[in-house]
């Protein structure tokens, strides 16, 4: 708002507050003050839907894209230009995959990651530890076990793998509408998370751990108290969290179309 409009604004006021104290005090003594009609008050503003930070463009399709539910086929298809049959059956799970996908990113900032929703198949072997009781910790020689994911993750082309997202956008968003955020936007939400996932710590020494039950926990109440996705990076070691990292941030720069975190200035 410009100072010459804040400035007519004031005088405006000032002048019809010099009007009502004029013909109050001209009123006489004995007439009793204008009823005022009743005015039912205005009903609160709606809320403003919330601002999309990252918009995908509409892609243009040469046929139209399948329901959600019946998805799959066509999604496997895709990603086999990303991966070769082999790889596929090995690491993904196809079938839902669109909702697998939205479900887990939307879970990794949170406390608890639902496997059963899990785009990929769970890292075989077993979890390696080293060290006893107070001294126990995850051992250096676990990192191995991610090796594979890791691999596949830098193999993979931030720029195709966005194309693919961007071609197949409205059943990403739609699944996650289904989820329960009518208002929301996806990709903002995919956004979100990677800087989350970024902004993990990196161990200077080897995780400390506990083991109450059957699961081992991380013996720092801070540590423990991070994210799903946060606790992921750590335990697969500083090495492979840092070229996941780096990957994500090849993500980042394609689904943002802008260049990745680590060229920014």
């Amino acid at each position: 708002m410009g100072k010459n409009i804040r400035w007519l604004i004031v005088v405006l006021a000032l002048i019809a507050l010099a009007a009502i104290a004029y013909f109050a005090a001209r009123r006489p003594a004995s007439a009793p003050p204008p009823r005022q009609p009743a005015v039912a008050p205005s009903p609160p503003a709606p809320p403003a839907e919330p601002a999309i930070r990252h918009p995908v463009e509409r892609q243009p399709q040469e046929k139209p894209l399948p329901a959600l539910a019946a998805s799959d086929a066509v999604i496997g298809e895709a990603l086999s230009s990303l991966w070769n049959a082999k790889t596929l059956e090995q690491f993904f799970i196809v079938r839902d995959f669109v909702r697998r996908v939205v479900a887990t990113i939307d879970n990794l900032p949170r406390q608890k990651l639902a496997l059963r929703l899990l785009p990929v198949k769970t890292v075989g072997g077993k979890f390696l530890t080293a060290g006893k009781g107070d001294e126990l910790t995850i051992a250096p020689d676990n990192a191995a076990r991610y090796a594979p994911y890791v691999r596949l993750a830098e193999a993979v082309d931030a720029q195709k793998l966005a194309a693919l997202y961007f071609r197949f956008y409205p059943l990403f968003q739609e699944a996650y509408l289904e989820l329960g955020y009518p208002k929301a936007y996806f990709n903002d939400r995919l956004v979100e998370v990677i800087d989350h996932l970024l902004a993990t710590p990196e161990p200077q020494t080897p995780p400390r751990l506990i083991q109450p039950k059957v699961f081992h926990l991380y013996a720092d109440p801070g540590q423990e108290a991070r994210s799903a996705g946060q606790k992921i990076l750590m335990r697969i070691g500083n090495d492979n969290a840092a070229r996941i990292k780096a990957k994500l941030r090849e993500i980042r720069g394609e689904v943002t179309r802008q260049a990745p975190l680590s060229q920014q200035k």
